[in-house]
This record gives structure tokens, sequence and C-alpha cells, in this order.
């Protein structure tokens, strides 16, 4: 296989004292991000440009859209269903009193159970004027007591966001070289959408695997008519894109929690036995008991965390040996800061990262900062086109931002040089694209 499994659940025998220890940037950059910026490219603190919050705005987009439709919560599978739609998309814009302008997008999001982007401008008009870049941490932090119990706040996740993006820029740096750099690539898979038909599959992992990625993930059929759950079919298309690709390919399956527990214990061993090398979400996350069970009946790793809301809820499942990988959206718990936090939690109980990372360029972005600052990031998760789309790597693009990312053909996706998120707005693009700017 291209890539191995994961050793199987050692972290029960883990200690802080076996965790790699942290650098000094990396360890500074979520308690201080100004000071790592600063630290980063070796000058005083001082010597910055002026990081306090001059204003913010929302730019509001019209285009017509690529991007999944919102979810409903009564259908998690459909939560991710591809539908096309005309869509009005925002993005947000905090800007300091030097004029560095940091961006992250408003768009919708999968179900989270405290998740709106709805009155975003309003709350962070309230609290960021005036205020430093340097005081990242207060604005993200979940250690109130109401934000312990409910998970964080997406307006929290987009802030964050943003704020990196102006310590990059304002250092001239990537973000992840503040975090704290590991890697300047990461290995990608080619994620697909919840295709109708046996043949979708077939044909997009050949097409992938022609195009140099060394491993694929399967969002198999289902979540609403006319295409409900069938795990027997879900059976067939896992046998069949092993046939299309051979043993020396990588492939994971994410079925978006619709397996009961007899079906995910079926469909586990028949994964074993395809040396399938990740079973994302086989069952809700909110089946602990059935998730510990599944981890000591199969081999195949299983990995969890894309619908959990808060870092302070990972520690249960690692308790309770219910994850061999975690995963996270940085929009659902804080943002990068978050992230980083999550990814470290997980390093030190000796387990893989790996970060959501569906959606536009923007969600790309800051999800790749992420795993280029952890050492234990295994995969960068490309989103892949709806069959029949030519561009096989463009679904993530957007017109008015000039970067993108693509699979080399070594099949990695490489960092790119450019400050902060490496998402330059391509204003000429943009302001012909505006319906309004919110301020």
């Amino acid at each position: 296989m291209a890539a191995s499994n994961v050793s199987r659940r050692r972290f029960l025998s883990g200690s802080a004292a076996s965790a790699v220890a942290l650098t000094t940037t990396a360890a500074t950059s979520l308690i201080n991000p100004l000071d790592a910026a600063a630290q980063a490219v070796g000058v005083k603190r001082g010597d910055l440009p002026d990081l306090t919050i001059k204003e913010v705005k929302v730019y509001v987009i019209n285009r017509t859209s690529t991007r999944p439709a919102a979810p409903a919560a009564a259908t998690p599978a459909g939560a991710i269903a591809a539908l096309r739609a005309p869509a009005t998309e925002q993005v947000a814009s905090i800007v300091t009193n030097s004029g560095i302008e940091g961006n992250y997008t408003l768009d919708a999001r999968y179900f989270h159970t405290n998740w709106s982007n709805l009155g975003w401008l309003d709350y962070a008009k309230r609290i960021l004027p005036g205020k430093s870049v340097m005081d990242l941490p207060q604005f993200t932090s979940q250690w109130e007591p109401d934000q312990r119990r409910v998970g964080q706040l997406s307006y929290a996740s987009a802030i964050d966001n943003c704020l990196w993006d102006i310590l990059g820029k304002a250092v001239g740096l990537p973000t992840y070289r503040i975090l704290g750099a590991y890697r300047n690539r990461v290995m990608a898979y080619g994620s697909s959408q919840h295709h109708p038909r046996l043949e979708d599959f077939v044909d997009e992992v050949k097409r992938c695997k022609a195009a140099g990625f060394k491993a694929y993930k399967i969002h198999p059929p289902g979540g609403s008519e006319p295409n409900p759950d069938n795990y027997k079919l879900d059976m067939e298309i896992c046998t069949a894109v092993r046939q299309a690709v051979g043993d020396d390919f990588s492939l994971l399956l994410d079925p978006v929690g619709a397996y009961d527990r007899p079906q995910a214990f079926q469909v586990g061993r028949l994964l074993d036995k395809l040396g399938y090398v990740a079973f994302e979400d086989p069952l809700p996350t909110s089946d602990i008991d059935g998730l510990a069970e599944l981890c000591t009946k199969v081999d195949v790793p299983i990995h969890i965390g894309e619908f959990i809301d808060s870092p302070y809820h990972y520690s249960e499942y690692i308790r309770r040996g219910a994850t061999d990988a975690v995963r996270f959206i940085v929009d659902n718990i804080g943002g990068i800061s978050s992230g980083m936090k999550v990814g470290r939690l997980a390093e030190c109980f000796q387990l893989p990262c790996v970060p959501h990372n569906w959606g536009n360029v923007f969600d790309h972005a800051v999800h790749f900062q992420c795993e280029l600052a952890m050492p234990n990031a295994p995969w960068f998760e490309k989103t892949m086109p709806q069959a029949g789309v030519a561009d096989l790597q463009g679904a993530a693009d957007l017109p008015y931002v000039k970067d993108s990312f693509r699979v080399q053909p070594d099949g990695y996706i490489y960092a790119s040089t450019k400050p902060g998120l490496g998402c330059e707005i391509d204003h000429a693009v943009l302001d012909k694209m505006l319906v309004r700017v919110d301020t």
C-alpha cells in the first residue's frame, strides 16, 4: 500500500512524558501570536506595523457557486450532497490601522449545534475595532463556562482565521511558519462528492490516479432520495474502486455517520480485506460506545472529529479508545488556534490528526496552514468536483482569489510562499462581482 495503517491504539499507553516536544516558536504561537510572528522574522515586537484593528466589513459577492448547499440537521449524509445553485457569497474583512487586511469566507457550513454566520458583522464590529491583533487569543478562547458547555461560536472562527492572515502578512510569512513549520508539503487525497452511481467513483478514481494522486476518499451515495443510504451498495463501490486502482493506492471511506453498528462492523471487515487506510465517521459521532467497540473489532483506522464542536470534547474519544485518528473543522471549534490545540492533543497521545478540508480555497488554506505545522498530519483533503466537470482539481477555486491548490505529479500539495493564509484577493475581479460592502 502507498500509506501504511497507523499503529493500533498505542495512545492508551502514552503519557505526557512520551509526547513530542514542541518547538519554542510553536509553543509561543498560541500563547502570544504577535511575539511568535516577530520571533519568526527576527525583529522586535515594536518594529511590527500598527496592528490595531481599524475596520471590519463584509464583501457580499454574487456568482454562480459550485459549493455544497447548506445541510439539514436531520440528514447528516445529505448535508454534503453536492447540490448546485446560484449563490451569494460573503467574505469577511478585518483591516488594521496600517492597512493590512485579513480575509476569510463566511459561507454556509455543515450542520453544527452552534453554527450561524448571521450577525457576524455586528458581533465583530462590537468587539474588534480599537483592539490589537496581538489580543487574538481572547477572541477565540472557550474557557468561559458558557462556551465550554455549548461549544465555540462560529463568529470566533472567522475572526481567528482573519487575524492569523493579518499576522502572516505583517511579517511577510505564511501563517504556518508562525505556527511553527514542520514541513512544506502534505500528501493529498482526492475527496469525492456523493456520486449517485458506482461507475462515477470508478471513473473519478482512475482520473485521480492519472493526475498524480496517491489516495482517494469515497463519499458514497446516500442521505436523501433518490439515493438513500445503502451500505451494501457502498461495499460494492469500495470493492470496485480497489479493483480499479490496484493495491498500491491508498483508499478511504466516509459514509458520514450513516451506518448502524452491525452495518459498520460488516463494512469495516470488508475494508480490512481491501486494505483501506481510513474508515471515517462510520457511526454517528454521539455513539462513543459503538465507536470504541468498532475500534477493537476492525483493523482499518477509525477517523472521528468532523462533527465535534469544541476542542474540549475530544478528550473523551481519546480516553475511551473511540478513534484512531482525530479530525476537526476549524469553523466548528474556533479557528486555526483551536485546530492547533486539537492537533497537539492528538500528537501527545500518538494519534494522527487529519483535518477536514472540504469547501472553497479559504477552507483548504486554513486547514493546510495547520497541517504544515503539525508533525502528525499525514493527509491533505482535496475536494473533487461533480462527475463530468472537466477540471478535476478545480472545485475549490474562487474567481476573485488568485490562488488555488493543485496536487503535483508526486502526489503532494506544496506550501505557498505568499504571506498569511496564501489567499490573495484579486480586487479587479472582486469589484466586478460585488453586490455591496457591508460596514
